[in-house]
């Protein structure tokens, strides 16, 4: 018998005590896995955003069918595929879930490059982290938007984009699916997820900066000033000044809209309302000058 075929016999033998080592060892040590949870991942939108808080889909799916062994799902949501999905998995785990409301992604900087004038300019790596890192920006603003649009690079659904003309990001509220993406990627942390509204109604302080009032209206025209006028004027007890910069309670705010007509800056951003009929003052009637009798005539 030739080395080869010596070889051959060798590298068989070991090639199948291997293999049976192996099989031995998969089934002592298999790990049976509910197939409810692959049944669920085939519900889920397969978006593998991370907006529910778990790593994709698949995590999301065992942590549901866990949920569902404890008796309830609450807590639980997938903002991609919303309540119609959860419905779904909801049904196939012969469980109950609570309609969560829908949210959307907010700006809140209203820093357009007309309202906040360059007063540097920065020459390094074109992103907003690299940018934070390094200095305040371009303008005098150190809390507002940097415009790079990291914002934009982590939204896997096109629902974010860079206004030429402002330098602000836009949110398309009909391709948001509030996972949370652009949250997470804002170093100044600007974005935040809001109540959508009735309607897609919604009212925000569009304003972060932290200066106070004076060193605030100087660095950008439109930032918010902590006057406080809207926190007296809201009988919901819905907006706080904190830090020098007013926030609106989306729970308890009923987007009645008087918090925006008193404010001296315009920080406060409302959308999808119906434009504000303006009253036009009634025209005086001029006073009638009494006539005096002629007393000829009499």
């Amino acid at each position: 018998m030739n080395f080869i075929s010596i070889a051959v016999i060798v590298l068989g033998s070991i090639a199948l005590v291997s293999a049976l080592i192996l099989y031995v060892v998969s089934k002592k040590f298999a790990v049976q896995e509910d197939p409810r949870i692959g049944q669920v991942t085939e519900l889920l939108p397969g978006a593998n955003c991370g907006g529910c808080g778990f790593p994709g889909c698949g995590g999301m799916a065992d942590a549901l069918v866990k949920a569902a062994d404890k008796g309830s799902l609450e807590g639980l949501n997938c903002p991609v595929g919303g309540s119609a999905i959860m419905g779904q998995v909801a049904d196939l785990l012969g469980m109950a879930v609570a309609n969560t409301e829908a949210k959307v992604a907010v700006v809140r900087c209203n820093g357009t490059c007309e309202l906040r004038p360059r007063i540097a300019e920065y020459d390094g790596l074109r992103t907003c982290n690299a940018m934070n890192a390094c200095s305040t920006g371009e303008t005098a603003c150190g809390y507002g938007c940097l415009g790079c649009g990291d914002c934009v690079a982590a939204c896997n659904f096109g629902a974010i984009t860079i206004n030429s003309e402002t330098g602000l990001p836009v949110v398309d509220e009909e391709l948001c699916t509030s996972c949370g993406a652009c949250v997470k990627a804002c170093p100044r942390h600007i974005i935040e997820l809001r109540k959508k509204g009735p309607k897609g109604r919604r009212l925000w302080v569009s304003c972060v900066n932290k200066d106070k009032g004076a060193v605030a209206k100087k660095a950008c025209s439109a930032a918010c000033i902590g006057c406080g006028k809207c926190t007296k004027e809201c009988k919901f007890e819905a907006i706080a000044v904190e830090n020098n910069v007013a926030y609106i309670d989306w729970q308890k705010c009923k987007i009645c809209r008087k918090c925006e007509s008193v404010c001296p800056t315009g920080a406060i951003k409302s959308i999808n309302f119906p434009v504000r009929k303006v009253e036009t003052p009634a025209t005086p009637t001029p006073p009638t000058t009494p006539t005096t009798p002629n007393p000829e005539k009499s």
